[in-house]
């Protein structure tokens, strides 16, 4: 290991000391303008690759599809949207949200337990919950799912495995979403179907040129990273526990196609909210498009893709790139109204967290008290046990020893 770290000190050693004589010369070549140049790409370069800039990049790419169709489609279509939604509307939402929330966190468990973890039912929705509302209140649309996994992780005694627990929940959904949209945009009639095998086209190949570069890389593996491959290895044997399990594969599979099938009656009940008569055949197809666009991480709580696929798919099925817009617009109000439950676990949580200390130290204080008040008594009590023979007395004992 230390001759193969000096090989490699050498080497960049060597790199280094090529570089530096190549930048010299290209420096005297160019006189003053080629160190400006390095520092500008070099500045250029730290400040694509900073950590701010990919954290937020998903954000501004959710900005700037809410700008273009605000800016092709007006903010009318917005506010109509918004104007259609009632009482009874947000009722249904909230019905619909609870059962898909309950057959998540179902699912959750089952994929916990797959990983030897203990997850009661009761706190899973309750943590799930509260994860839907961060997705929905913050940008990224991710962060509940993260704080779930830390969380979990942390009551559990192992983070690492409370994070794969979500991770191969939420993976679990998206495969059964993936399966069934891809099984309904491939077969069913639609305007879209075209466009669609034009992108499975064009996703297969670059598949097929992923498997083969993988391959190729594999083959040619230097043998140090047998480890690392190895870990990727347990953990896929792992996840094949969690998930195809005997125990576990109905739940989890009769769970996600439970909850696609609540999302997708969200999405007709914000058709029909928003107007559309296009028939429920019609509806799914442009309905899994937009859940698809949902998965991509290029959102503001959840704005973005959604709606500018639903507004595609809308247009290209001659039912108005408007109407589309307008249902994905009540669709995000609905969806966002069926996670508000999680905002009072949040309140209440909080509320909890703030009070256990003040109880906690209140006890604390009682306890010193107690303490302070009979120390001396006890310590008597404890001097006079030390005796085997001792007695008070007052007691009208005789000091023997049956009486001790």
């Amino acid at each position: 290991m230390s001759a193969g770290v000096e090989a490699v000190a050498v080497d960049a050693g060597a790199v280094r000391t090529c570089t530096d004589e190549a930048s010299e010369r290209e420096v005297r070549a160019s006189g003053t303008a080629g160190p400006a140049r390095t520092r500008a790409g070099a500045g250029l370069r730290a400040r694509l690759d900073s950590r701010r800039l990919r954290t937020h990049l998903g954000t501004v790419a959710g900005v700037a599809i809410l700008g273009v169709l605000l800016w092709r489609l007006g903010t009318g279509v917005f506010l109509d949207g918004l104007r259609r939604i009632d009482a009874t509307t947000l009722l249904a939402g909230l019905g619909l949200g609870l059962l898909t929330t309950v057959f998540s966190a179902w699912r959750w468990c089952l994929v916990a337990r797959g990983l030897r973890i203990r997850l009661p039912l009761g706190p899973a929705v309750a943590d799930y919950y509260r994860a839907l509302f961060l997705n929905a209140a913050l940008p990224g649309g991710v962060l509940g799912d993260v704080h779930r996994a830390v969380r979990h992780g942390q009551s559990a005694g192992d983070v690492g495995r409370g994070v794969r627990a979500v991770v191969l929940e939420r993976t679990a959904g998206q495969a059964v979403l993936v399966a069934v949209g891809a099984a309904v945009l491939l077969t069913q009639p639609s305007p879209v179907l075209a466009e669609t095998r034009h992108f499975a086209v064009i996703l297969a190949i670059v598949s097929v040129c992923g498997v083969v570069t993988v391959g190729a890389v594999r083959r040619g593996r230097a043998p140090g990273r047998a480890q690392r491959y190895g870990a990727v290895r347990a953990a896929l044997t792992e996840a094949r526990g969690a998930l195809l399990a005997r125990g576990s594969w109905p739940g989890v599979l009769l769970s996600s196609v439970l909850v696609l099938a609540g999302h997708l009656a969200m999405f007709v009940l914000a058709a029909r909210v928003a107007g559309s008569a296009a028939s429920v055949a019609q509806l799914m197809p442009l309905a899994l498009l937009a859940l698809l666009a949902m998965g991509l991480p290029l959102n503001v709580g959840g704005w973005g893709p959604r709606e500018g696929a639903t507004a595609w798919a809308f247009g290209a099925a001659g039912l108005g790139a408007s109407m589309g817009l307008t249902v994905a617009v009540v669709y995000g109000v609905l969806s966002f109204a069926a996670s508000l439950p999680g905002a009072v676990v949040l309140v209440v949580r909080w509320c909890a967290a703030l009070r256990r200390p003040r109880e906690e130290s209140a006890g604390g204080h009682d306890q010193c008290v107690t303490r302070e008040k009979y120390a001396s008594k006890e310590s008597v009590s404890a001097a006079s046990s030390s005796f085997p023979f001792s007695a008070e007395a007052s007691e009208g004992r005789p000091m023997t020893p049956e009486s001790v």
